[in-house]
């Protein structure tokens, strides 16, 4: 599957500092130790409906830790999958009428322009999960083999007991997880499970589903199976950050890396788990469920600048939850003409300590809202003496590399 062209970057003077992120499963804040490439893992999207904020916030979240990696000097290897097979791309073509296989294509197209226009950074390996399922079902033949899944019924499970470090990611409780995991795919009340926790691996042939005739018999991949099986494939264990929105913490990193733990009996599937805050609207989170969206493409379509799009979802920390109110587009609009203005004078005070600023803030734990602050105090000053020549550039320059805004 192809993902979207890659957009210039440009190449800032000097170096760029370590990138600390913050870790979910050790509950802090700790540098990231690339060795040779830095790999990093997102989980993509379900493509049964346009790209809406809460999706392009997650994205532009972990574009900004590739671009702090590059600026630090480091090749990164990055990988993004599509789950273009599961239950609600079924279900919504159930519901339209269409083809789920339209739908998907369809959505995927939708997302790659979206994410052309707001400048994200491209993977390198973008891998639909139709097109894995060889790889995947001789990933759940060898946890049969290895008793750390088992058959039920045609259906396959994942024993949550076979590595020991089940909660070590997420580290719920048992009746959190429980719940969660009800509420986002799983079938905790499955009757002859050994554990309610115990996820799908593969999902025996129901009339009128997709599937496919393999050795595991006639069916379809589970959802964290999908994963574990892309990002081992690509990346290999222990690679530097697994990444999405805070929804996939628990169940489907957990599970993911407790899938490739099993597979592999080494530890941990990564080194970062990091996860982005969820984006609000009138005070619920923005989701296709609910039905309470602000489309990437309706705002595009409505002539809204992409840059200032991305602007109003940095301006905010990633890791938090934050509303997308009626202020903050405004607002980005307003400070994304008046940085333009300051860059497009011959020249204005110099901007080296600028750099500095903003790659410090950055590197802590992608401190958006800091770099944000530190270029308005330099837009403040422009008009200020000494003049540099060299000024105007180095701000546009700095502002695209590091932040993808396009001045």
């Amino acid at each position: 599957m192809d993902a979207w062209p890659e957009p210039v970057v440009p190449i800032l003077p000097g170096r760029g500092g370590t990138l600390h992120l913050f870790d979910t499963a050790a509950g802090e804040i700790r540098p990231t130790s690339p060795a040779g490439h830095a790999r990093m893992y997102v989980c993509g999207i379900t493509p049964y409906d346009a790209t809406h904020l809460g999706h392009a916030a997650t994205y532009l979240a972990f574009d900004l830790v590739q671009r702090v990696w590059r600026d630090a000097g480091h090749q990164v290897h990055y990988v993004q999958n599509v789950t273009d097979v599961d239950d609600p791309l079924l279900e919504r073509a159930g519901q339209t009428g269409q083809s789920w296989i339209e739908l998907a294509q369809r959505e995927v197209e939708l997302f790659r322009l979206d994410m052309t226009a707001l400048r994200v950074l491209p993977p390198d390996q973008y891998l639909g999960a139709v097109e894995s399922v060889p790889e995947i079902t001789q990933a759940i033949a060898l946890l049969l083999e290895q008793g750390a899944a088992y058959r039920l019924g045609d259906d396959i499970y994942f024993d949550v007991s076979s590595t020991g470090r089940f909660g070590s990611e997420s580290h719920y409780d048992h009746a959190n997880m429980l719940a969660l995991f009800g509420e986002r795919g799983g079938d905790p009340h499955h009757l002859g499970k050994r554990d309610p926790l115990d996820s799908v691996l593969w999902r025996g042939h129901r009339y009128g589903e997709p599937f496919w005739d393999t050795p595991l018999g006639k069916g379809r991949p589970g959802w964290h199976i999908e994963c574990s099986v892309i990002a081992l494939n690509q990346l290999g264990m222990g690679f530097d950050v697994q990444g999405g929105g805070s929804d996939l913490i628990f169940p489907h990193h957990e599970h993911s890396a407790a899938h490739a733990e099993a597979l592999t009996g080494e530890h941990p599937f990564a080194q970062h788990y990091v996860h982005a805050g969820m984006i609000g609207l009138d005070g619920e989170k923005m989701s296709k469920s609910r039905g309470n969206l602000v489309l990437v493409s309706k705002l595009r379509g409505a002539g809204v600048d992409p840059m200032a799009m991305r602007l109003a979802l940095l301006d905010g920390h990633y890791h938090e939850d934050r509303e997308w109110t009626g202020g903050r587009l405004p607002a980005a609009e307003v400070r994304l003409a008046r940085w333009r203005a300051a860059v497009s004078q011959l020249a204005a005070p110099s901007a080296q300590q600028l750099l500095t600023e903003v790659r410090a803030h950055l590197a802590d734990n992608l401190d958006t809202v800091g770099a944000i602050a530190a270029i308005d105090r330099w837009v403040d000053a422009s008009d200020a003496e000494p003049f540099d020549a060299d000024a105007p550039r180095l701000v546009r320059d700095l502002v695209d590399a590091l932040l993808g805004v396009a001045l």
